[in-house]
């Protein structure tokens, strides 16, 4: 066999074939030996190879737990203390739905590039209402597809794909830094970025029948949906806004609170990030709607009595309580209903902002701010596609219409 090289006497047989060790430094600074395994020789020397070359790189950890326990310690310990409860929500989510079902028995140090690969192209292929146990959960008399041997094919889509190997690659990252891995394989592989879906925005013109309808019935919402088309605010911005960050006289309010339902919990929270935060100037229609939405609420206070319970938000029940993030979305569909527009998702509102403001005559400098571009030039290039001769009557008229 000649002569062995340094080192290679911590290589002998064992049991039905070879082990070998390497004394390395754990994260924690101790000095102890890690062993190595194979069926031959070659097989157990080039995996001492491998790992002496890690012991000379930096600490590696003695004991490295499986992929499912780190990512339950991960979102735990790591995500769950440092980010928002729906960031939260959502990567526990797909930890536990995608990632822990195929691969969360693998050990952590031994996941692989392929093994992600693989990973990846079986869920795409995997109907998830099998995986996932979804029609199995129903009533034996409501079960209609997979649990009674007619699989209905729910595929994830690209985003969800996606959404799940980006949880999996920040997982091993924390990894990496925690130096229980010497490289994030997750972040080897090539995963697409799907195509934004494009969803067509109203028009200004269908936006005023939509903001008229909700006036004309009296919706207690209509201010709600005021700021969102006249100020691009977000769900949880307009239900978490609170009558002390609202300045009438001055015509302002400040951006800075949010309301979101989370694992049955509602949390009033600060909003995500710190440019989410801003102080808006109130244009006249918004100013006259949270006039008309406090005597409302006045009103409301007085009818509930000792039922009344004061939360400080604009936006709330017949009782004074938050009004529940879904409820509004449901209100938001029968307005649209109502108003006979198109049916949109309240997240799209935001695209039709821009147009609105131009109809109100919004100085550019303060539809930048109200709508938190870094740039005018961004600001001004949504002017130049609104602002022609066709839609310039039509602009003006809303104007009139919500003055």
């Amino acid at each position: 066999m000649g002569r062995r090289a340094n080192g290679e006497g911590s290589i002998f047989p064992y049991r039905n074939g070879w082990a070998g060790y390497v004394w390395v430094t754990t994260p924690e600074g101790k000095k102890t030996r890690k062993w190595v395994y194979g069926q031959s020789r070659e097989e157990a020397h080039s995996k001492w190879i491998k790992l002496h070359a890690q012991a000379t790189r930096g600490p590696i950890a003695s004991k490295v737990p499986t992929l499912g326990a780190y990512l339950d310690y991960w979102v735990r310990d790591v995500v769950e203390p440092n980010l928002a409860p729906s960031t939260v929500a959502n990567y526990e989510m797909f930890a536990r739905l995608y990632i822990k079902p195929d691969l969360g028995r693998k050990r952590l140090d031994r996941l692989s590039v392929r093994d992600v690969q693989s990973w990846c192209t079986r869920l795409r292929k995997t109907c998830q209402c099998c995986a996932q146990g979804k029609d199995a959960r129903r009533h034996e008399s409501d079960r209609k597809c997979c649990a009674v041997g007619s699989c209905c094919r729910q595929l994830p889509s690209d985003r969800t794909v996606r959404d799940a190997w980006a949880v999996l690659r920040a997982a091993l990252n924390n990894a990496v830094r925690e130096e229980l891995i010497a490289r994030n394989v997750a972040a080897l592989i090539r995963v697409p970025k799907p195509r934004r879906r494009k969803i067509k925005p109203w028009t200004v013109d269908e936006a005023r029948r939509f903001l008229e309808s909700a006036r004309t019935r009296r919706d207690p919402l209509y201010a709600a949906y005021v700021l969102i088309l006249v100020l691009g605010l977000r769900r949880g911005e307009v239900l978490g806004l609170r009558w002390e960050d609202v300045d009438l006289d001055n015509a302002e309010i400040s951006i800075g609170w949010q309301l979101q339902r989370v694992r049955g919990r509602l949390y009033h929270r600060e909003t995500k990030t710190e440019s989410s935060d801003a102080v808006l100037p109130l244009v006249e229609p918004c100013v006259a709607a949270l006039r008309d939405r406090r005597a409302e609420q006045n009103a409301a206070r007085l009818r509930a009595g000792r039922d009344w319970v004061e939360t400080g938000l604009v936006f709330t029940t017949v009782t004074g309580r938050p009004v529940e993030p879904r409820n509004f979305n449901r209100s938001f569909a029968a307005a649209i209903r109502h108003a006979q527009v198109p049916r949109i998702p309240l997240h799209a509102t935001r695209k039709t902002c821009a147009s609105l403001l131009v109809a109100l005559d919004v100085h550019p400098r303060i539809v930048m701010q109200i709508l938190r571009h870094s740039q005018i030039g961004v600001t001004m290039n949504v002017y130049s596609e609104v602002y022609s001769e066709e839609t310039l009557e039509a602009l003006r008229k809303l104007g009139r219409r919500l003055a």
